[in-house]
């Protein structure tokens, strides 16, 4: 039995697409909790943080949108985070566009910076999050905070909560890049991210790569955070994300991807990113991200 501390992040002010600010009322609907207790799980659902409405919010930097806003709510969602982890639960953050990661990730690393541990994350995402906001084509947050937690950006996003990085690159790993865009690439390249595209999956195997990211920040870190990004996933299955790219994996290799995070117990903290309901088509997109967290906390097939 594990002791999951759900949080509830109804933000979609780090992207252009509004709708993913309904997402952990559509996880909870569709039964997530039960789900999870089923399983033999104690899940406290913390609730949702409390979102301001999009409407009433002004974009004053084109190239940080909505940048107060979104360092308000990273800030109280880190502080959650790591009081879950000091309590010994783990937890579960669904969402939510990705720029929540930077809060979540930023609990874990104060938790693990006052604990003595090395911090690993393993971020599994169509798109690399690693922009600043001197590199990014929109201006929207949810593509900058992988880089924002290596250090590199905006001060108000690098030192959230009085300390930076949180992030070491070398202990971090992208698997499913698929869409860079051009001056990404070279942050990514001079970060010397671990970084996975869709041709590395099709030239090496999927499974290859997850089994040897894990053995080595298994090596090198002490404590692994997981961040899933539902657009990994082809658009064909998972329709109902914020950000569809063609050509992206198919459900049935996301799900062995955190089967094979989960044998490994490689999984200390989830985040459950960018569900956007009203892109989904028959509530498909939901209902995997919910056998996804499933699989996360030990559901097997047999």
């Amino acid at each position: 039995m594990k002791k999951i501390d759900m949080i509830g992040v109804p933000m979609d002010f780090g992207t252009s697409n509004m709708g993913a600010c309904t997402a952990p009322s559509v996880y909870r609907r569709s039964g997530l909790v039960a789900a999870l207790e089923a399983e033999g799980h104690q899940v406290n659902d913390l609730g949702d943080l409390h979102i301001p409405v999009r409407e009433e919010v002004d974009i004053q930097d084109d190239k940080l949108k909505y940048l107060d806003t979104i360092v308000a709510v990273t800030e109280e969602l880190s502080h959650i985070v790591e009081g879950s982890l000091d309590k010994k639960n783990i937890p579960l953050c669904i969402g939510g566009d990705h720029a929540l990661a930077l809060g979540s990730i930023t609990g874990v690393a104060a938790h693990c910076q006052k604990n003595d541990l090395r911090l690993g994350v393993i971020w599994i995402d169509a798109h690399g999050d690693m922009n600043t906001h001197e590199t990014t084509p929109s201006g929207n947050i949810n593509g900058m905070p992988f880089a924002a937690l290596m250090g590199y950006g905006h001060k108000k996003l690098t030192e959230l909560r009085g300390f930076a990085p949180k992030l070491k690159a070398e202990n971090c790993s992208l698997i499913g890049a698929r869409c860079i865009d051009r001056f990404e690439k070279d942050n990514i390249k001079n970060a010397k991210l671990n970084t996975f595209t869709s041709f590395d999956i099709e030239k090496n195997g999927l499974l290859n790569i997850v089994e040897n990211e894990i053995k080595r920040l298994q090596k090198t870190t002490d404590f692994i955070h997981v961040s899933f990004d539902l657009d990994v996933i082809d658009p064909s299955e998972a329709p109902g994300v914020g950000t569809p790219e063609i050509g992206g994996l198919r459900y049935r290799e996301a799900s062995a991807i955190i089967d094979m995070l989960a044998s490994y117990k490689a999984i200390q903290s989830l985040d459950m990113n960018e569900l956007n309901p009203i892109m989904d088509v028959n509530n498909m997109t939901a209902e995997i991200g919910i056998e996804l967290i499933l699989s996360a906390f030990g559901k097997k097939i047999l």
